[in-house]
């Protein structure tokens, strides 16, 4: 009964619900003794023969108002409390939700995306089951099977009730043991439930990579070895469930037997009279539920604890990342300054970033460049503290990042990650999602800017085109403006573009850039590229490699020093010249050499 010490804060919520819900219960209990009772009576004055119709009509005139009260009754009860169980199944929900949005990046490295949908699903289905189905077979089996049992003693035959009862606690002993074996197997049930959902999430985001490869028929075969797992762990359980009813029922039935034949006995020998004994099996055929109940009551309880002990697990982990008591409520705005002594992912061994020291003037552009896993988007991720930094490392405005409000901080910077992230809703409500309630001229303007409105007025329903799962109906240069457009329409005290201009050619990119120079004039950006070409422009620019910053300066000091970035230049220079079939000639031609080569 542990489930319901653990769930006493949302009985305590819903008390009203449960308190009528459960006094309901109690009166239905109270007016399903009755119909035995009629039935005695008739039967005795049948056997007396002292039947007479003005009876007959008294007590089916009562039965038929038990009827309608308990119709009644029934109907209202399961409003209340199967409604206060869907409450608690939307509440448990949304906080879970709200949670997973709190939680810090490390928290979604740790935990698979399937199995964090089936804790929203099917756990927080089997909490709901134990506030609902569990309070209403706790119920039924306590107070209706022991007011039938009372009744039984009190008002027909304590003998016969006492020998009705013995095979009770065997049914005790295996509903106990059945209980223990459901728990365990049904947490183990679960987590197959999450590695299908992982899996199908993971194949269903991967879809175009498993065509690609033509792996269709292995990842079938893997799914199905899964599902397969998952069908034999639910089937372990229901083995043990499917116990229950037979078990029961056989307890039960040896309970009957017991009654017809001990009953016959008290009949000849005028201790009980036939009606007494009618009464008393049909109250023993009431017993049936609340035996059964309690057998469904064990198992609910089984589902509904081990269900809850995994959502409290994800509610017992909280963010790294979290506001510090008086931080800034402003949204960060000014002079940005970067300090680093070095930084190292947690759990890591190796250094993701050394020494780094940056000064951006508000209102100036920042160019970061260099190798594939060189430190450029980590350096970013610390100035929006999706990790965090060493105090006082990055500031903004003259205030630590971990002085602002995480909402505050967040609200001065517009990021353009990599990872171009479009929901399945209308190109306008993705480029509208930091901002809602933008106008049509706003959300158009900004599309302008990034250089995708044309492109968008080629759809056949524009604005209202409903881009796929992820945006799979959209090429990725078009993904990439849109992600942009959604940036640019907060316009943001400081504008993050993070390699995200890499996937549209050079003369598009020439003119989001130049958009951005005229419309972004006193704002600050910061732009990591592979390609030099939207970075030339730049107030300053580092280059990095391996987390360590190796140059720094503008482009034409960059040239002069002769180093990687230099070596960079002269390198994609002549790749463009080729790709238009271009040539050239004297030391442009020659080959240039990697410095880490040279």
């Amino acid at each position: 009964m542990r489930i319901f010490q653990e769930l006493w804060w949302f009985f305590k919520q819903e008390k009203r619900s449960y308190i009528m819900g459960i006094l309901m219960l109690l009166v239905l209990a109270v007016l399903e003794l009755f119909p035995p009772y009629v039935v005695r009576l008739v039967v005795d004055v049948i056997e007396g023969g002292k039947v007479t119709t003005d009876f007959l009509l008294k007590w089916l005139s009562l039965l038929a108002v038990a009827g309608v009260s308990m119709y009644v009754l029934r109907y209202a009860w399961r409003i209340l409390l199967f409604g206060a169980s869907r409450r608690l199944e939307r509440q448990i929900r949304g906080e879970l939700f709200a949670h997973f949005s709190r939680m810090s990046p490390g928290f979604f490295n740790r935990r698979r995306t399937g199995d964090l949908m089936a804790h929203a699903t099917n756990d927080v289905r089997a909490v709901e089951l134990t506030a609902g189905e569990g309070v209403l077979t706790l119920v039924d089996s306590l107070v209706l099977g022991g007011l039938v049992v009372l009744t039984m003693g009190v008002f027909i035959s304590w003998k016969l009730t006492l020998i009705a009862l013995l095979p009770m606690p065997f049914m005790a002993l295996a509903v106990s043991h059945f209980g223990r074996l459901i728990h365990e197997r049904f947490l183990k049930a679960q987590a197959a439930f999450s590695d299908i959902n992982d899996k199908v999430q993971e194949n269903i985001s991967g879809v175009r990579v498993v065509k690609a490869f033509g792996l269709e028929e292995r990842e079938k075969e893997a799914f199905r070895k899964i599902s397969q797992d998952a069908v034999d762990k639910n089937i372990a359980v229901a083995r043990i469930d499917a116990l229950f009813d037979p078990t029961i029922s056989l307890i039960i039935g040896f309970s009957y037997f017991l009654t017809v034949a001990f009953g016959a006995v008290f009949v000849a020998n005028g201790e009980i009279s036939i009606g007494q004994l009618t009464q008393f099996t049909i109250y023993l055929g009431q017993l049936i539920w609340p035996m059964l109940a309690f057998g469904f009551l064990t198992n609910i309880i089984q589902r509904g604890r081990a269900s809850y002990d995994r959502i409290r697990t994800l509610f017992q982990e909280q963010p790294e990342i979290v506001d510090k008591e008086g931080a800034v409520k402003e949204p960060a705005s000014g002079d940005l300054c970067i300090d680093l002594s070095g930084f190292t992912y947690p759990g890591a061994e190796q250094t993701a970033l050394g020494r780094i020291e940056v000064r951006v003037p508000s209102g100036a552009t920042l160019g970061v460049v260099g190798k594939t896993g060189s430190g450029k988007t980590t350096l970013f991720r610390l100035l929006l503290r999706e990790f965090e930094a060493e105090k006082k490392a990055i500031s903004i405005g003259g205030v630590p990042v971990e002085d602002y409000t995480l909402s505050a901080l967040r609200r001065g910077i517009g990021y353009v990650p990599q990872d171009h992230f479009l929901f399945s809703a209308t190109i306008r409500e993705n480029i509208a999602f930091g901002k809602p309630d933008a106008s049509v001229e706003e959300v158009e303007q900004a599309a302008r800017l990034a250089g995708i409105h044309e492109d968008i007025l080629q759809f056949e329903s524009g604005y209202d085109t409903v881009v796929g799962e992820r945006g799979v109906t959209l090429s990725g240069g078009q993904k990439q403006r849109i992600s942009i457009a959604r940036a640019l329409l907060l316009d943001p005290e400081i504008l993050i573009l993070d390699d995200s201009l890499s996937a549209v050619d050079a003369k598009t990119e020439e003119m989001i850039l130049e958009s951005l120079r005229e419309e972004r004039r006193g704002k600050t950006t910061l732009i990591a590229a592979h390609r030099l070409s939207g970075i030339e422009h730049a107030d300053e620019i580092i280059v990095l490699e391996e987390g360590q910053l190796i140059e720094r300066g503008t482009h034409q000091e960059l040239l002069a020093k002769d180093g990687w970035y230099a070596w960079m230049h002269h390198r994609q220079q002549l790749e463009s010249l080729i790709e238009k079939g271009g040539g050239v000639d004297g030391d442009a031609a020659a080959t240039p050499v990697s410095p880490a080569s040279s």
